[in-house]
C-alpha cells in the first residue's frame, strides 16, 4: 500500500477538493458572487487573522460591496484529508487585500478549511486564516 502525505494525495477526490478550493479563491478575487455563494455552506463561518468571526452573509456581503477586495490570493500546495463526506484542507498562501479602500501590505497566511459533500458538491463550512509573522 502506498503512503502519501496529505498534500501529495493523487486520488481523484483529493484533486477535486483542491480544484474546488482554487475555484472558490478565484471567485472571491474576481468578485464572482454567484460561484462564491454556491461554494459556501449556508452556515459558513470565517475566523479572520485578527480573530473576528464572519458569517457567510457578512463575508460575501463585504466582498460584494467592495469593503473587502482581494487583489491576489495565491495558494501553495493544498494538503487534503478527507473521509466520506468530510474534508479538511490546509495550505499557505500569499494574499493582497484591501479593506475599506485601504490596501494592506501583501502577506503570507496559513488557511485551514473544512468542507462537506452536500447535494453532489463540496462546500466550505468553516475557514480560518492565520497571518505568518516574519521571524525577529
Amino acid at each position: 500500500m502506498s503512503t502519501y502525505t496529505a498534500d501529495q494525495d493523487p486520488s481523484p477526490e483529493a484533486e477535486f477538493i483542491r480544484d474546488t478550493e482554487r475555484t472558490r479563491l478565484r471567485a472571491l478575487v474576481e468578485g464572482d458572487m454567484e460561484t462564491a455563494a454556491r461554494l459556501h455552506a449556508t452556515e459558513f463561518q470565517l475566523i479572520t487573522p485578527i480573530g473576528m468571526a464572519l458569517s457567510k452573509n457578512d463575508y460575501l456581503g463585504a466582498i460584494a460591496s467592495g469593503q473587502i477586495k482581494y487583489l491576489a490570493w495565491e495558494p501553495g500546495s493544498i494538503a487534503v484529508r478527507y473521509h466520506h463526506s468530510h474534508a479538511v484542507i490546509r495550505y499557505r498562501a500569499r494574499l493582497e487585500v484591501a479593506f475599506g479602500g485601504h490596501r494592506v501590505a501583501p502577506g503570507d497566511y496559513w488557511h485551514t478549511d473544512t468542507y462537506e459533500h452536500r447535494d453532489g458538491q463540496w462546500v466550505v463550512v468553516w475557514s480560518q486564516a492565520t497571518a505568518i509573522s516574519p521571524m525577529p
